[in-house]
């Protein structure tokens, strides 16, 4: 449904004069800055201010990691039963009021390891309640053929948001410490809550929910992932891709800078470059889809991936290296950026709107599964066979996302499909229709069914 400000629109129209989706952009990008300020701080006041060791500061990840996988199913049927907007509110209220403790406790100099990991882990809880919503309420901002411009621009905003967050926690940092730096995150929930209150859509609350037992309705929302081709595809190559990332990316920043002697300064510039190429990716998406074919496009994105790889594991220190490290980064994420807003759009079009958090939380669940496992594999391999030969076979492993894609009939999708009539409430579990066969591929030269939302980055996906 859309608001009465947000009717249909032409796909020529501009999304800019949709409110809702401007103001919803607004405080998730607002989100995704002081989210990154986080990442950037908070390992700084484990090592630096408290001290933490190395096994404390590998618990302290795992800890934020775990949530999602426990927690995104939960979430997901939450969403689609209550209020998308008062669950995203809930989640950034919540998240501001855990990390605000840390500077006070700081303040009063009784800030504590075991502090920082709670805050860790009840952050990244509000943080999957507040994701399964945000992700799933974009259908209900603009009409459905506006979905793929409006991941474009979501993806695009986001990648650039999380590099100007690292950069201004690691300003924040020398400004005002660490401790206190966290307050910009605190500052960037409390703008994405209100900018979420601003936002003015029907939501469709679905009475007989209330009588269903939780549990089920995230059967519903597995057994419908697992009924459609197209739906559980592209959840496996998320899921697959999320995997050999997780084993790569453990191990990435520790080879830069120890085995190639890269500079700190370097190795900011690289993961500029980096962010820049998941923007263009992300922009350039729909013009792609629509010259080549999302289908051929996603598979070609996925293919390209690794052999972004190849120079990390040629490379040698030097200048040169760095320079042809950065333009694979940007390539890398380049692909990620346009294969993940293109994927992201046909699983939200495909999606009646009452199973589109649950559908959406099946991806975070196993994706958010896959990653503390991959990171797992990428420190016993590290340790066993050489963090070289690891990174190795974390690119062979980026085949796999490839093959899923290729032994599927979306391979070949020259046309984003078309929304489906919307579906009736889910029936009990033993009577889950199927959502419906993959749409036929058409003909060359046939006309589209229609033209067509975070790491993400919002939903979990890899690409």
């Amino acid at each position: 449904m859309t608001s009465s400000d947000d009717s249909p629109a032409q796909p020529e129209t501009s999304l800019w004069r949709h409110r809702n989706f401007r103001t919803f952009l607004i405080g998730q990008s607002a989100s995704v800055t002081g989210s990154s300020i986080s990442s950037m701080v908070i390992p700084v006041i484990a090592v630096l201010e408290l001290h933490a060791s190395t096994s404390q500061v590998a618990w302290l990840a795992f800890l934020g990691l775990l949530p999602p996988a426990l927690l995104a199913l939960h979430a997901g049927a939450l969403a689609d039963r209550h209020s998308k907007q008062r669950q995203m509110i809930t989640g950034d209220l919540v998240s501001a009021a855990a990390l605000a403790t840390v500077p006070v406790a700081a303040a009063l100099n009784v800030l504590t390891l075991p502090q920082l990991m709670a805050v860790a882990v009840v952050q990244g809880a509000a943080g999957v309640v507040h994701d399964a919503a945000a992700i799933s309420i974009l259908p209900s901002l603009v009409d459905r053929s506006l979905i793929q411009r409006s991941n474009s621009r979501v993806g695009a905003l986001f990648a650039l948001s999380a590099t100007g967050g690292s950069n201004l926690g690691a300003a924040l940092t020398a400004l005002v410490g660490p401790a206190r730096a966290l307050l910009g995150d605190v500052l960037s929930y409390l703008i994405s809550a209100w900018c979420t209150t601003r936002i003015r859509t029907a939501e469709t609350r679905r009475a007989q929910a209330e009588e269903r037992r939780l549990w089920t309705e995230i059967g519903d929302g597995l057994r419908y992932v697992r009924g459609d081709d197209r739906l559980r595809t592209l959840t496996l190559v998320n899921a697959t891709t999320s995997f050999a990332l997780a084993l790569l990316n453990t191990l990435w920043a520790l080879f830069l800078l120890r085995t190639l002697a890269m500079s700190t300064t370097a190795f900011g510039v690289v993961l500029g470059l980096g962010a820049l190429g998941a923007a263009a990716g992300a922009l350039l998406a729909p013009a792609l889809a629509r010259r080549i074919g999302p289908g051929p496009m996603m598979l070609a994105a996925l293919a390209i991936t690794p052999v972004t790889q190849i120079p990390l594991l040629l490379a040698s220190p030097g200048l040169g290296w760095q320079i042809v490290i950065g333009v694979a980064l940007f390539v890398q994420l380049a692909c990620a950026g346009a294969a993940g807003t293109t994927q992201r759009s046909i699983r939200q079009i495909i999606t009646g709107s009452r199973m589109q958090a649950r559908m959406q939380a099946v991806s975070t669940w196993l994706t958010a599964g896959a990653r503390p496992v991959g990171a797992l594999l990428a420190g016993a391999l590290g340790t066993w066979a050489g963090v070289r030969a690891a990174l190795i076979i974390g690119a062979c492993l980026l085949i796999v996302p490839l093959l899923v894609l290729a032994l599927s009939p979306l391979r070949s999708l020259r046309h984003m499909p078309g929304a489906p009539p919307e579906l009736a409430e889910p029936a009990p579990a033993e009577e889950l229709p199927r959502p419906g066969p993959p749409p036929q591929v058409p003909a060359p030269g046939a006309a589209p069914a229609a033209d067509i939302h975070r790491e993400s980055s919002l939903d979990g996906g890899a690409t």
